[in-house]
């Protein structure tokens, strides 16, 4: 999904201004709706989606920073829905979260979304109504928000990276959820795909530098990518540029939700490839053909990305330490949590199709987990006590990581906390509102694993 026409006019459209006394033109209209995807080969029947504008992943959006975002939602599902705007700081009406932020829009309803975009990156937007099933049929698509002076490279691909779990037919196994789901893992498919189909293609020239925008859309999958026949640096991760270009060197990995912004340089003279690995081995997952030449010689190391004008975190010391328990799911050990106000034991959980808790309450709870005051730092301890990765997503803010050494990561929205494992994130409580901290793995959420908190 590299900048097209089409996607370069319906990002223009969205910011044009009327002409002096003429009428206003409304929000460009963003449909929940039915469609038919090609995910498979051609000689396999296309798959029954859900999609904005009938399509997965749906309509690129591409605006520059600190330009309006103007979309009206229109529903034509059989369910109510709702769009979030994933990592984007955003006001908090906006941020399209049902029961915290705005009501689910109903079948043949609307709701109009109007927004500024303050940080340049690679960002998406997903349902945030019954999301596990939502996400997973195919309700996401790529937000892209253009540096005022972005960086010399001979294209730019977004690339969005999913997984489906299919039949011989090419229809979603149906039912989107299940005990087992939900309990362990989550929603894992046996097809993985980008930009909505198998096989993917990005034609290049030797020395060509390329900007790639990785995005994992994907329910509950982690991926785990690396480089055959290009050099690349990681520039941004999450939508926020990086102090300095890392190079890449092996594998990395992507939990459902985060962003990678790669530049790389082509060094084959054949194919590269970008390679995904399992635990049974790798395959090639984007293929680059490789035909001509770019430019006669390498170029120099890529200068970092102009930064985001986000609020540096502040003094630890004076930071709000705030505890987040992740517990439950299969091989938990749980006993039990609070739930709709009251203590319920696991086996009663488990009838609701809830498994999972943080800090001893499954859902949302009726107070937030912190309320803090604007511009105060906060410390989100996370401690995973389950037998399962969790990517933990803070809705409204960024984040960095608390190191051993006290020294602060890179900013990011989703951290992956592996079974059995403690990281620490600060970040500056700046965005007023109440805002969702939950785990991207959509079946956990679905599950229990969310909560909210409150900056005054």
């Amino acid at each position: 999904m590299s900048l097209t026409r089409r996607t370069f006019l319906t990002s223009a459209a969205a910011l044009a201004v009327a002409r002096p006394g003429a009428a206003a033109p409304g929000p460009a209209v963003l449909e929940a709706r039915e469609g038919m995807a090609q995910i498979l080969p051609a000689e396999y029947p296309a798959t029954a989606i859900w999609g904005y504008d009938g399509l997965t992943p749906g309509p690129e959006i591409r605006v520059l920073q600190g330009g309006r975002i103007e979309r009206r939602l229109t529903n034509a599902l059989p369910q109510p829905t709702a769009v979030h705007w994933h990592g984007i700081r955003i006001d908090n009406a906006m941020d399209g979260v049902p029961g915290l932020t705005q009501d689910a829009v109903a079948p043949g309803g609307s709701f109009d979304y109007a927004f500024v975009v303050p940080d340049a990156g690679t960002f998406w937007y997903h349902s945030h109504a019954a999301s596990m099933e939502q996400v997973a049929r195919g309700l996401h698509g790529p937000l892209i928000v253009e540096e005022a002076e972005a960086p010399e490279v001979d294209a730019d691909h977004v690339l969005v990276l999913d997984d489906w779990r299919l039949d011989r037919d090419g229809a979603l196994v149906e039912p989107m959820a299940n005990f087992h789901d939900l309990s362990h893992a989550g929603r894992l498919g046996n097809v993985i795909t980008v930009n909505g189909s198998v096989g993917h293609t990005v034609p290049a020239a030797r020395h060509a530098r390329l900007r790639l925008r990785l995005i994992n859309a994907a329910n509950a999958r982690i991926q785990v990518l690396s480089l055959d026949g290009l050099e690349g640096w990681t520039v941004a991760l999450d939508g926020m540029p990086l102090e300095v270009p890392q190079p890449v060197a092996g594998r990395f990995s992507l939990a459902p939700a985060q962003r990678i912004d790669l530049i790389v340089d082509v060094t084959a003279d054949t194919e590269a490839f970008v390679v995904d690995h399992h635990p049974d081995g790798g395959y090639a997952l984007i293929t680059l053909p490789v035909s001509g030449t770019a430019s006669a010689a390498r170029r120099p190391t890529p200068a970092p990305l102009p930064p985001n004008p986000v609020r540096s975190v502040g003094h630890l010391d004076d930071a709000l330490s705030v505890p987040v328990l992740m517990e439950g799911g299969a091989m938990g050990g749980m006993m039990g949590a609070m739930m709709n106000g009251g203590r319920m034991g696991m086996r009663e959980m488990m009838r609701s199709g809830q498994f999972w808790a943080l800090n001893g309450t499954v859902g949302l709870p009726q107070a937030p987990l912190v309320e803090a005051a604007r511009g105060r730092t906060v410390r989100f301890d996370l401690i995973n006590d389950t037998a399962f990765p969790h990517g933990m997503h803070v809705h409204g803010h960024h984040f960095r990581e608390v190191q051993a050494d006290g020294t602060l990561g890179p900013w990011r929205d989703t951290i992956l906390v592996d079974a059995g494992a403690r990281r620490e994130v600060a970040m500056a409580a700046d965005n007023p509102g109440d805002w969702l901290l939950h785990c991207h793995m959509l079946g956990h959420q679905t599950a229990g694993m969310k909560t909210w908190f409150r900056v005054a």
